[in-house]
Protein backbone atom coordinates (compact mmCIF):
# COMPACT_ATOMS: atom_id res chain seq x y z
CA UNK A 1 0.00 0.00 0.00
CA UNK A 2 1.71 2.92 -1.02
CA UNK A 3 -0.36 5.42 0.81
CA UNK A 4 0.86 6.65 4.13
CA UNK A 5 -0.86 7.77 7.36
CA UNK A 6 -0.63 9.75 10.17
CA UNK A 7 -2.23 8.68 13.69
CA UNK A 8 -3.95 11.84 13.55
CA UNK A 9 -5.17 11.41 10.25
CA UNK A 10 -6.65 8.66 11.07
CA UNK A 11 -8.12 10.14 14.20
CA UNK A 12 -9.56 13.16 11.98
CA UNK A 13 -11.13 11.34 9.81
CA UNK A 14 -12.67 8.76 12.67
CA UNK A 15 -14.08 11.89 14.39
CA UNK A 16 -15.51 13.00 11.19
CA UNK A 17 -18.48 10.54 12.00
CA UNK A 18 -19.31 11.74 15.38
CA UNK A 19 -23.01 12.11 15.70
CA UNK A 20 -23.70 9.53 12.42
CA UNK A 21 -27.08 7.47 13.29
CA UNK A 22 -26.36 3.61 13.75
CA UNK A 23 -27.81 1.95 10.66
CA UNK A 24 -27.16 -2.42 10.54
CA UNK A 25 -24.71 -3.06 7.44
CA UNK A 26 -24.27 0.89 6.19
CA UNK A 27 -21.31 2.73 6.19
CA UNK A 28 -22.21 6.47 4.85
CA UNK A 29 -20.59 9.04 7.31
CA UNK A 30 -23.56 11.26 8.43
CA UNK A 31 -26.44 8.99 6.97
CA UNK A 32 -25.95 5.50 8.99
CA UNK A 33 -22.99 2.87 9.64
CA UNK A 34 -22.62 0.19 12.30
CA UNK A 35 -19.09 -0.37 14.09
CA UNK A 36 -17.55 -2.45 10.43
CA UNK A 37 -19.06 0.45 8.74
CA UNK A 38 -17.46 3.34 10.58
CA UNK A 39 -14.21 1.65 10.14
CA UNK A 40 -14.71 0.80 6.52
CA UNK A 41 -15.60 4.76 5.93
CA UNK A 42 -12.01 5.57 7.80
CA UNK A 43 -10.13 3.26 5.29
CA UNK A 44 -12.21 4.24 2.07
CA UNK A 45 -11.14 8.61 3.10
CA UNK A 46 -7.49 6.98 3.83
CA UNK A 47 -6.89 4.69 1.40
CA UNK A 48 -9.03 5.40 -1.63
CA UNK A 49 -11.16 2.06 -1.72
CA UNK A 50 -12.66 -0.96 0.07
CA UNK A 51 -10.45 -3.33 1.03
CA UNK A 52 -12.04 -5.93 -0.03
CA UNK A 53 -15.91 -7.18 -0.88
CA UNK A 54 -17.92 -7.04 2.23
CA UNK A 55 -20.69 -9.74 2.25
CA UNK A 56 -23.91 -9.37 3.73
CA UNK A 57 -24.37 -9.96 7.50
CA UNK A 58 -26.97 -10.54 10.04
CA UNK A 59 -26.78 -8.90 13.31
CA UNK A 60 -25.81 -12.73 14.95
CA UNK A 61 -22.92 -13.24 12.16
CA UNK A 62 -20.04 -14.14 15.16
CA UNK A 63 -22.24 -16.27 17.11
CA UNK A 64 -23.54 -17.90 13.82
CA UNK A 65 -20.19 -18.67 12.24
CA UNK A 66 -18.28 -19.19 15.67
CA UNK A 67 -15.39 -18.17 13.89
CA UNK A 68 -12.95 -14.80 14.43
CA UNK A 69 -14.38 -13.19 10.79
CA UNK A 70 -13.85 -10.15 11.72
CA UNK A 71 -10.65 -10.51 13.31
CA UNK A 72 -8.98 -12.24 10.15
CA UNK A 73 -10.48 -9.83 7.58
CA UNK A 74 -8.54 -6.95 9.53
CA UNK A 75 -5.30 -9.57 9.47
CA UNK A 76 -5.51 -10.06 5.75
CA UNK A 77 -5.15 -6.03 5.49
CA UNK A 78 -3.64 -4.53 8.88
CA UNK A 79 -0.96 -5.54 11.29
CA UNK A 80 -1.83 -6.98 14.78
CA UNK A 81 -0.56 -5.03 17.76
CA UNK A 82 0.02 -6.67 20.94
CA UNK A 83 -3.04 -5.89 23.52
CA UNK A 84 -0.84 -3.57 26.04
CA UNK A 85 1.03 -2.05 22.96
CA UNK A 86 -2.26 -0.41 21.80
CA UNK A 87 -1.68 3.64 20.47
CA UNK A 88 -3.73 6.81 19.03
CA UNK A 89 -5.73 5.33 15.81
CA UNK A 90 -5.34 1.43 15.61
CA UNK A 91 -8.47 -0.78 15.35
CA UNK A 92 -9.82 -2.14 19.00
CA UNK A 93 -11.87 -5.42 18.20
CA UNK A 94 -13.60 -6.65 21.14
CA UNK A 95 -15.82 -9.78 22.17
CA UNK A 96 -18.46 -9.53 24.34
CA UNK A 97 -17.60 -12.71 26.37
CA UNK A 98 -14.52 -14.51 26.26
CA UNK A 99 -16.22 -17.60 24.22
CA UNK A 100 -17.42 -15.98 21.42
CA UNK A 101 -15.74 -14.39 18.56
CA UNK A 102 -15.29 -10.26 18.34
CA UNK A 103 -17.85 -8.49 17.06
CA UNK A 104 -17.27 -5.20 17.94
CA UNK A 105 -14.87 -2.48 16.18
CA UNK A 106 -13.58 1.06 16.98
CA UNK A 107 -10.78 3.05 16.93
CA UNK A 108 -8.61 4.58 19.13
CA UNK A 109 -8.90 7.96 19.37
CA UNK A 110 -6.66 9.00 22.86
CA UNK A 111 -4.68 6.31 25.02
CA UNK A 112 -7.81 6.01 27.05
CA UNK A 113 -10.61 6.94 24.53
CA UNK A 114 -12.06 5.03 21.34
CA UNK A 115 -15.19 6.16 18.96
CA UNK A 116 -17.31 3.69 18.08
CA UNK A 117 -20.70 2.74 16.21
CA UNK A 118 -23.37 0.51 18.34
CA UNK A 119 -27.09 -0.26 17.88
CA UNK A 120 -28.98 2.21 19.59
CA UNK A 121 -26.78 5.28 19.29
CA UNK A 122 -25.11 7.40 17.16
CA UNK A 123 -21.29 7.25 16.71
CA UNK A 124 -19.96 8.40 19.78
CA UNK A 125 -16.98 8.19 21.96
CA UNK A 126 -16.38 6.15 24.81
CA UNK A 127 -13.67 6.19 27.89
CA UNK A 128 -11.41 2.92 27.42
CA UNK A 129 -12.59 1.57 30.68
CA UNK A 130 -11.69 -1.22 32.74
CA UNK A 131 -15.23 -2.82 31.50
CA UNK A 132 -14.26 -2.65 27.66
CA UNK A 133 -10.77 -3.07 28.44
CA UNK A 134 -11.54 -7.10 29.78
CA UNK A 135 -13.21 -7.24 26.31
CA UNK A 136 -10.12 -6.00 24.08
CA UNK A 137 -9.48 -8.84 22.02
CA UNK A 138 -7.20 -7.76 19.22
CA UNK A 139 -5.42 -4.49 18.29
CA UNK A 140 -4.69 -4.02 14.31
CA UNK A 141 -2.48 -0.66 13.14
CA UNK A 142 -3.60 0.74 10.02
CA UNK A 143 -1.53 0.31 7.26
CA UNK A 144 1.50 2.92 6.57
CA UNK A 145 1.18 3.82 9.81
CA UNK A 146 3.23 7.35 10.81
CA UNK A 147 3.59 8.96 13.96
Amino acid sequence: MANLVSRQAIVDAAMAWLGTPYRHQASLRGVGCDCLGLVRGVWRQLYGGEPEDMPVYTADWAEARGQDTLAEAAGRHMAAVPLDAATTGDLLLFRWRENLPAKHAAILIAPDRFLHAHDGAAVATAALSPWWRRRAAFVFSFPGVTD
